[in-house]
């Protein structure tokens, strides 16, 4: 019997990559698991692998009455909600201010925090009242630039700070009835891609030498695969777990933020 024996969830941007590790994961656990992507493929292909557990669902996450569409869908076919997983994003491929195309930037910032954190904010709106009923939980993935420089440019790494303030309003105002946390991963060799605007849609991270880089600059020294951080995920899902856990973050980025300093300062170069 796992730990989400019963328990029903709803993840966002769950075919591929952590998204559907976390699919995985829950499935195990002995959850039912419906999902929001906007690949109708690779959403058929999973729910078609797990079976009757999984329910792929396509939408947009920044479009409410997908996330309200999404909800309904999972509460029609599995009965109830009980955690709502907020994972969809995208990353800008760590460009710079000074990089950034001037004639873009605004474009870029809109579709960045649209899927980042307008996403997420629709996500709780849709779910909030199903999750009551269950006392159940919302959990976002936040990332190491969350907290810290250099895990992207300055519109990723905004979107992730305000991540992070979105998940502690939010654990106050659903309070008592609903739990709020986050996890924030490190380096994941996975399908990430970048913003339309910036002609980034079609890149995806998998293109940057992770490896190479977390072995050299991460204390942990190894790349972990998406399924190396679904743990986190099931421990806040989890009320036997968790039930004292709200507003917080669970951070496992592999030592980031105790590797001290690599270079003084960034812009050497300007």
């Amino acid at each position: 019997m796992g730990w989400l024996e019963g328990k029903v969830a709803l993840v966002t941007g769950g075919a591929s990559g952590l998204g559907r590790a976390i699919v995985e994961r829950f499935v195990e656990e002995g959850a039912r698991v419906a999902f929001l992507d906007r690949a109708r493929d690779r959403g058929e292909a999973l729910a078609s692998e797990l079976g009757s557990k999984v329910a792929a669902i396509v939408g947009d996450v920044t479009v409410l009455a997908d996330n309200q569409r999404a909800v309904a869908e999972t509460v029609q076919k599995f009965g109830r909600l009980d955690c709502f997983v907020g994972n969809a994003g995208i990353w800008d491929f760590s460009v710079s201010l000074a990089d950034l195309p001037e004639a873009r930037v605004g474009e870029a910032f809109d579709e960045l925090f649209g899927v980042n954190v307008k996403g997420y904010l629709l996500g709780a709106k849709a779910a909030y009242r199903e999750l009551a009923k269950t006392r159940g939980c919302i959990i976002y993935t936040v990332s190491n630039a969350g907290f810290y420089p250099c895990g992207g440019g300055p519109l990723y790494t905004a979107s992730k700070h305000a991540v992070v303030g979105l998940i502690r309003q939010l654990a106050y105002e659903l309070a008592p009835k609903i739990r709020v946390n986050g996890v924030a991963p490190g380096a994941i060799p996975t399908d990430l891609r970048g913003p339309r605007s910036l002609a980034m849609a079609d890149r995806s991270i998998a293109s940057v030498p992770l490896k190479e880089a977390v072995e050299r600059g991460i204390p942990l020294g190894r790349l972990p695969e998406p399924r190396d951080y679904t743990g986190s995920y099931v421990l806040l899902a989890s009320p036997e777990n968790s039930s004292t856990a709200t507003g917080g973050v669970i951070i496992c980025e592999g030592g980031i933020g105790v590797r001290g300093f690599v270079d003084a300062a960034g812009g050497k170069n300007l």
